[in-house]
């Protein structure tokens, strides 16, 4: 599926090229089509294959010719980006400052730092105060954007800080749009949720345009990255994504499943 979706959006914007081929232009230096948050998960439930293969992931994305041409077929041809890393609610970490890209230069660059930077693990796991930490970057980011955007990775439910539906509800109340990067390589732990794919699309994800794209095998998770990069830049959508066939029935999903398990862990 993953494939595919690349496939078609390769070739959409290869069109869109074609057709809007002209000059970009700006209005000053910190105008930019897209102003983009990475913010990586690192807490403990990820091993550090798994780390490994996450940093690759973005790396590739930012190497690629696909998303250097999604880049250039924006209105003003230029995004700026920073990439940063959230485990429990005290400990959220800029990786790569903001960084304007604009040519290959400047994103081979960036795809190098994140490349280069030394791994590390921290515990527990705070979505919510990875959206407050990044809702912070964006007001503090210098640039005057056409868009915003926070992509939220993960692995697992909020077990730590405020409640994560609120922490969402307050960034799309300024207009910005959370997408999720659910990663589902193993089977659920203890502190692990089945179907975190709907508790990203329920508790974590809003705003225009807001999606995920779930990684459910390893060989996927490169391409998984890159994909949803290309969607954010291109400010596209997947085609038919798995949330959407959902059962209108089904029971809604309980945000506060993270916490309830760290409790529940505690108390016994």
């Amino acid at each position: 599926m993953v494939r595919s979706a690349l496939f078609h959006l390769a070739a959409g914007l290869s069109l869109l090229w074609t057709c809007l081929a002209q000059p970009a232009y700006a209005q000053s230096e910190t105008e930019v089509d897209l102003a983009l948050v990475l913010a990586v998960d690192i807490s403990f439930s990820m091993d550090t294959d798994e780390q490994a293969l996450q940093r690759e992931g973005f790396a590739q994305a930012f190497r690629s010719q696909q998303v250097h041409d999604a880049i250039r077929s924006g209105l003003i041809g230029r995004i700026a980006v920073t990439y940063m890393e959230w485990a429990g609610s005290p400990d959220q970490k800029v990786i790569v400052p903001w960084t304007i890209l604009d040519n290959p230069e400047s994103l081979m660059s960036f795809a190098d730092k994140i490349a280069s930077t030394p791994l590390r693990r921290a515990q527990r796991t705070s979505i919510s105060s990875a959206i407050d930490f990044s809702v912070r970057l964006l007001e503090e980011s210098g640039v005057e954007a056409l868009r915003q955007v926070i992509d939220v990775s993960g692995d697992g439910p909020n077990n730590q800080g405020r409640g994560v539906v609120q922490a969402r509800d307050e960034a799309l109340a300024r207009g910005i749009t959370i997408n999720g990067l659910p990663i589902m390589l193993r089977k659920p732990g203890y502190l692990d949720i089945p179907e975190l794919d709907i508790y990203y699309k329920d508790c974590v994800i809003g705003g225009q345009g807001a999606f995920t794209v779930p990684v459910r095998e390893r060989d996927q998770f490169i391409e998984a990255i890159k994909t949803k990069i290309l969607l954010e830049i291109a400010n596209l959508m997947p085609e038919e994504p798995p949330f959407i066939k959902r059962i209108q029935s089904a029971p809604a999903t309980n945000c506060l499943a993270g916490e309830m398990q760290w409790r529940d862990r505690w108390s016994n």
